[in-house]
């Protein structure tokens, strides 16, 4: 089955068209078995002759071939890989190769991961396939979102979104991340009416280069248009949290900008400066509503600020699982109520999944597989014997397609996609929690990669996150509150030990963290842990206490190595020199558990 083909020309999007795009996924979730298969034709045509394919479908001719004989063919010699097998061809193309290695369609743009999850950051190329299925997402997503909570047609959205600086390879193909990419895109551009919603901010804030001064840029523009905003959103809910969290420092300043229609002295460049004051007007009246609910707001820890301030805000939207998960809390204090809407599943090498049911909390959410974005196949994972000695936590069986996969299945994500990556392990462990039509609806439960592991131990990014929840809700009794959390496996002395380091809101008696030291060592359910503690094979876990600021002074180094704002997650585990060197030198307090201790 030839697949229907959304058409993207329309710049106008009304409710007929959200229902159009609707109609397309019903269609193409229904069949996805057919769709899938035709995809996989489509990639391996466009992409024939390349170099990376020659070794294995060189001596076929692929044009004659049906697509089922074409798919088991592709599936039976092609080998599973991972980004490095590709790395020495995006380095090549990097270098000015214009040779078809990958592609046959040129490549002119590299994206940058963020580094923020495995250590290092990945080339993967972007092409104009990209765009389009951004664009494509972003409307279907409304589409849903549309039909639960509808918003006033031309009315703002405030995007804490943020650009990063661009660089030129060797061969001149321009380096940035694919979020920057797309927010400088034309698609972009047709987004904004295609979902009816148009930014608070220009470009020129989104892409100043300094997250702090477009932070407050945004915020002063969001306040500005603060009757017409009808929903918040940034790429993570990280973002959101450390946006108000500068509001919270900086609004008696912001609120004068308004008053007097000026602009702080902290924003430095002339071409954002020039962008705001033609924007903004003096507006006392404004002014002094907003001061007055922020002064309320201060006297109760500015839980309920969202909606005091904007108070047309039909719901927050930002990508809020995985690694996100730990800020939902302080999100919630904020919103006081209002719905938070996970975004939809994707990556920087292909989107993946879209948030069919957006009334579900975050903590619930699943994604429906868009099965004509990329050839995805599935991993069945088992979990590994506990007491074994490996550097993995799951058996593997052989990879099967979309179309076979079944509920209650943990699967990794292998993908082969348009812009020239085959059998590519994506490295994500996924759930599958049901069906959409045809197509399956997808829990995002981990990284792949074990993030804590000494001995015979193995726990996961996940793991750590119900470890920390359980420690921290004897802080919250004490009534502070977690900013963020890392860890560490410190091996440097025997026996290894967990170290996890908090940064804390509030004042708390050492006893109290103490406690929740102790709380945290036995909460680890995995055997291993718990036999190795038991035997001292692994030591007492350490909670270190950091001084305040000691996450931005981190995110601060990962910015100035190039990830943007928007892009970047707070590392949950991490042996970087660097990142563990401002962790030590900001730590103020240090707890061992007695949790294992002989009475």
């Amino acid at each position: 089955m030839e697949p229907t083909l959304l058409n993207n020309n329309n710049n106008g999007c009304g409710n007929s068209e959200y229902e159009n795009i609707i109609s397309w996924f019903e269609d193409v979730s229904r069949n996805t078995g057919s769709v899938q298969t035709q995809i996989l034709c489509n990639i391996l045509k466009q992409n024939h002759g390349v170099e990376y394919l020659k070794k294995w479908l060189g001596n076929y001719n692929i044009f004659e071939m049906e697509p089922c004989a074409l798919e088991s063919l592709f599936t039976s010699l092609v080998p599973i890989a991972s980004h490095a097998d590709f790395e020495p061809f995006i380095q090549r193309i990097s270098d000015g190769d214009t040779a078809p290695l990958l592609t046959q369609q040129p490549i002119t743009t590299l994206s940058l991961s963020s580094g923020t999850t495995e250590g290092r950051q990945k080339f993967v190329p972007f092409t104009r396939h990209s765009a389009q299925t951004t664009l494509q997402i972003f409307t279907l997503s409304a589409a849903y979102r549309s039909r639960v909570y509808p918003i006033r047609e031309g009315g703002r959205v405030l995007e804490f979104i943020y650009g990063s600086n661009c660089f030129k390879t060797k061969g001149n193909l321009t380096v940035g991340t694919a979020t920057t990419h797309c927010y400088a895109s034309e698609e972009f551009k047709i987004k904004k009416q295609k979902t009816k919603s148009f930014s608070c901010s220009p470009q020129e804030v989104i892409f100043s280069g300094d997250y702090k001064q477009s932070t407050y840029c945004h915020l002063l523009l969001g306040l500005f248009y603060s009757d017409q905003v009808e929903f918040i959103t940034s790429a993570f809910v990280y973002s959101m949290v450390q946006a108000f969290t500068t509001f919270e420092e900086h609004w008696r300043e912001i609120c004068n900008d308004i008053r007097h229609g000026t602009l702080s002295s902290k924003i430095k460049s002339p071409k954002l400066r020039e962008a705001i004051l033609d924007i903004i007007s003096p507006n006392t009246n404004l002014a002094t509503k907003l001061q007055g609910y922020c002064e309320e707001l201060e006297k109760v820890d500015w839980f309920g600020l969202i909606p005091k301030i904007w108070p047309n805000v039909k719901y927050l939207y930002a990508i809020m699982t995985g690694s996100m998960q730990p800020y939902l809390k302080k999100l919630r204090h904020y919103a006081n109520g209002l719905p938070l809407i996970s975004a939809d599943y994707g990556s920087t090498e292909s989107w993946i999944g879209v948030n069919v049911n957006p009334s579900l909390p975050p903590e619930e959410v699943t994604f429906a597989v868009v099965p004509t974005f990329s050839y995805f196949e599935f991993i069945p994972l088992h979990r590994n014997k506990q007491d074994s000695i490996s550097s993995d936590d799951f058996i593997e069986d052989k990879p099967i397609p979309l179309s076979k996969i079944i509920v209650g299945q943990q699967y990794e994500i292998v993908l082969t996609t348009f812009t020239g990556l085959y059998r590519c392990r994506l490295g994500d462990v996924v759930e599958v929690s049901g069906f959409h039509n045809g197509t399956p609806k997808l829990n995002f439960i981990c990284r792949r990669k074990l993030i804590l592991t000494v001995n015979i131990d193995k726990n996961t990014e996940k793991d750590l996150q119900l470890v920390v929840e359980r420690g921290s809700q004897i802080l919250n009794k004490a009534r502070a509150e977690i900013v963020d959390f890392t860890s560490n496996a410190d091996v440097t002395n025997e026996p290894g030990h967990y170290v996890i380091y908090w940064e804390i809101k509030g004042e708390v008696d050492d006893n109290v963290l103490d406690d929740c030291c102790r709380e945290m060592d036995l909460s680890f359910a995995d055997h291993g842990y718990v036999v190795s503690r038991k035997t001292n094979s692994i030591g007492p876990l350490e909670l270190c206490i950091l001084e305040r600021g000691t996450f931005k002074k981190i995110l601060d180094n990962f910015i100035a190595n190039g990830v943007a704002l928007n892009q970047f997650k707070t590392p949950r585990c991490t042996n970087n020199h660097v990142l563990l060197k401002i962790l030590e030198t900001y730590t103020i307090k240090r707890f061992r558990s007695t949790g294992y201790s002989l009475n």
